[in-house]
């Protein structure tokens, strides 16, 4: 599996707007053919501090993700509130496969 963990750390004011918008894209992302996980994570100690837990059978369908209109849509939508730029770090998933 292709994994990728985003860590995103918002603005105090708009922790839930972006839970909001965050859960619109969550929806629509495990619905995706090449989807194995879509988590949505928020620090108990800080809660502005979120992190992605993104699978994707491939590459290529982690690809396909960023190119759909619900992707799209929370990224634009998000983009403001982000107290920094988000960062994705890629791992490759070990257990369980595929």
């Amino acid at each position: 599996m292709y994994v990728t963990l985003v860590k995103v750390l918002v603005k105090p004011a708009h922790i839930e707007d972006f839970i909001a918008a965050t859960r619109l894209n969550h929806e629509a992302s495990i619905l995706e053919s090449g989807n194995r996980r879509f988590d949505v994570l928020q620090s108990p100690e800080n809660p502005g501090q979120f992190i992605l837990y993104e699978a994707y059978v491939s590459a290529e369908a982690a690809v396909a993700h960023k190119e759909t209109a619900h992707y799209l849509a929370w990224r634009d939508t998000v983009a403001g509130w982000m107290a920094q730029p988000r960062q994705g770090i890629r791992y490759d998933a070990l257990f369980p496969q595929g």
